[in-house]
């Protein structure tokens, strides 16, 4: 099921991309579309770091 919306999410992106009237729509659709991940990834990384740090401190 995952598969297959982000099968249609890259092809919404690629349709966005192809009607964009300039570089700068693209640039923001790009934005738009990749920076949900990268903070998911920072917010991973602090409890990941946090839980580290905690159970280090336990020792």
């Amino acid at each position: 099921m995952g598969l297959i919306l982000l099968f249609q999410e890259t092809v919404e992106i690629e349709k966005k991309m192809r009607e964009a009237p300039d570089n700068s729509y693209e640039i923001g659709v790009a934005i738009g579309t990749y920076l949900p991940f990268v903070v998911l990834v920072l917010i991973a990384y602090a409890f990941y770091y946090y839980s580290k740090k905690r159970k280090n401190r336990e020792l």
